[in-house]
């Protein structure tokens, strides 16, 4: 099941997002297997582009997700993943108990102090975010996770952040966390795990937006927005962003694609 369970500023439990006793008791309650937002098919061109199938792997908050089982069966060397929820980590530990390319463990995305600097060549945060900013301390814990993402990460690697969050909110985030050159895509928010031929072509088109975090270019707002983050220690303040015009846009594109081994 592929779905949305992450009102931003809800009420009710969503206050409880940031904590794992919630995970635990939701994960005891309804062990059910459950994709956030996007299936890995759907989401499989774009994540082919930005990250190679011999790179070191990351998923953050990776819950009972059949994302990384996806992205092992499509070639993908290694892929270790983490929550803080250690009641869904010993289910997918009994579920994969002989797996070699599939590593779980239980861990807060807030403190990856097990994982030295430089670890990864991409991370993939699939709502994991969305549910720190939904808690309690939103912000402080959203910079946190943020700050170890980079620290994981290794130069030019890549974070792959997948959320209903908009450029307006999300970009200044980003921004004010860490030094990243900023790439944004959007996908449309399905039903089912497949996806249309237009749909990719939209998916692999990366939109620009202005420094205020405006994007133009957005006709339907009923979708799930994908941030690719570039680790850079370039201060230039061009290369950190999009602009509106086209043509920085494809001097951008072409600096990150240089910057970013294949």
């Amino acid at each position: 099941m592929t779905g949305d369970r992450v009102p931003e500023n809800a009420g009710g439990h969503t206050q409880a997002y940031g904590e794992s006793w919630y995970w635990d008791d939701r994960y005891t309650q309804d062990p059910a297997q459950f994709d956030w937002y996007q299936s890995y098919p759907a989401l499989a061109p774009l994540i082919s582009f930005y990250i190679r199938r011999r790179h070191h792997v990351l998923v953050v908050g990776c819950g009972n997700s059949a994302f990384s089982e996806s992205m092992v069966d499509d070639g993908y060397d290694e892929v270790v993943n983490i929550d803080f929820s250690s009641v869904v980590i010993e289910a997918m530990k009994k579920k994969y108990p002989i797996h070699p390319n599939l590593k779980y463990m239980t861990m807060d995305a807030r403190d990856m102090s097990s994982f030295s600097a430089n670890s990864f060549d991409a991370v993939v945060d699939k709502g994991t975010l969305d549910s720190l900013l939904c808690g309690q301390n939103s912000r402080p814990n959203a910079n946190r996770m943020l700050e170890e993402v980079y620290r994981v990460l290794k130069e030019n690697g890549v974070y792959i952040l997948i959320t209903y969050g908009s450029p307006l909110y999300r970009l200044s985030l980003l921004r004010e966390s860490c030094s990243w050159a900023i790439k944004l895509h959007t996908i449309e928010k399905l039903t089912s795990g497949n996806s249309s031929d237009d749909q990719n072509k939209e998916l692999m088109f990366p939109i620009p937006f202005d420094s205020m975090g405006v994007a133009d270019f957005i006709k339907n707002t009923d979708v799930h927005y994908i941030y690719v983050c570039i680790k850079v220690r370039i201060s230039c303040p061009s290369f950190l962003h999009y602009t509106a015009g086209i043509c920085c846009v494809a001097m951008l594109l072409v600096d990150c694609f240089d910057l970013y081994p294949r």
